[in-house]
């Protein structure tokens, strides 16, 4: 019966015939070995099936080759198609990933945090939206958020969510809408798609309408709040932009069932231009924002930290300036 217990480097040292030490230095390929050794070692790695400990290589100062990516949750069609991004362009570099959902969390972001850390990932790519963690800022290795602030000296990866705000309000009321409504998960000066909103509307002399729910609310009560809020102001909005395109796959529902036409009588506006919700809804005007892109300039920003703590530089420190990339607008057919 083949034994379940992976095999140890002792195992392989015993099926090479060889010492710990040599192992050790065939894998790390340090100093003078035969090739006929070199190829007995290789040959019970291969018969035993030997896997590096990624943590024992991390211990003694060597790169684990991994990188840690805290998300929501990948079932969210942004995050999800963001972390396929990341691991594809790590690929590249030899890299690979660990993704962790939060799921909403603080408490389970702390924990992901903790994992990978002890964990000794070679990096971090934070897109969690838990605010306010201090634990990020005793983290000791490279890394980088995907539109979030954690810290004036993390470097932060995003769209130009305010450029994407002004877009969206600005086609809303070329289309004919006078009284358009946001629909955002957390209202304030943070939030630059709110700030693009109130900038257009301001320069129309039009009094914003902001309805709030918050990201992490559940699905089923999200939906209710939804349509609690937009029959309050159903009766004076006649758009509607939200800032993200789930969102706006509710309003458009709720339009339906309240026999609104789209976009005659409610002319209705997302963002983030998933491929999945493309697909759902191809005819949903949205603001796209550039995924490939976000994610190319997150792992190169993180494995730049990763060279300067190889070459013996030292990161942070200092404050990081936001590295923001263009949105798109794609009118479609809903405004």
């Amino acid at each position: 019966m083949q034994s379940r217990r992976e095999p140890t480097l002792a195992d392989v040292a015993k099926v090479a015939g060889v010492s710990l030490t040599t192992v050790s230095r065939v894998l790390n390929n340090r100093g003078y070995l035969s090739e006929a050794t070199r190829e007995r070692v290789a040959e019970a790695i291969a018969e035993l099936g030997y896997r590096p400990n990624q943590v024992a290589r991390a211990l003694h100062g060597k790169s684990t080759q991994t990188i840690g990516v805290i998300v929501p949750t990948v079932a969210l069609p942004f995050f999800g198609e963001l972390a396929v991004e990341i691991e594809d362009a790590l690929a590249e570099h030899g890299y690979r990933i660990l993704v962790c959902n939060s799921m909403g969390r603080a408490d389970r972001e702390r924990e992901y945090l903790d994992l990978l850390v002890s964990h000794r990932v070679d990096g971090i790519i934070s897109g969690a939206h838990n605010e306010h963690l201090e634990e990020y800022r005793t983290v000791r290795m490279p890394l980088v958020t995907v539109d979030r602030d954690l810290s004036p000296t993390i470097p932060n990866i995003r769209c130009d969510n305010k450029a994407g705000g002004r877009l969206a309000t600005s086609l809303l009321l070329e289309r004919g809408a006078r009284r358009p409504a946001l629909l955002t998960s957390r209202s304030g000066p943070h939030n630059l798609r709110e700030a693009g909103y109130r900038e257009v509307l301001a320069q129309a002399g039009i009094e914003p309408i902001v309805l709030t729910v918050d990201f992490h609310t559940p699905d089923e009560e999200r939906a209710h709040l939804i349509n609690e809020y937009l029959d309050e102001v159903g009766d004076i909005v006649d758009g509607v932009f939200a800032t993200d395109d789930l969102s706006a796959a509710e309003v458009l529902e709720w339009a339906y069932t309240r026999k609104r036409t789209v976009p005659d009588q409610l002319k209705v506006i997302g963002f983030d231009g998933t491929s999945a919700v493309r697909r759902a809804m191809p005819g949903l005007a949205t603001i796209r924002q550039p995924l490939a892109d976000l994610a190319r300039t997150a792992v190169g920003t993180l494995l730049s930290q990763i060279k300067t703590i190889a070459d013996g530089g030292e990161i942070g420190g200092g404050p990081a300036t936001p590295i923001i990339l263009p949105v798109e607008l794609f009118t479609g057919r809903t405004v």
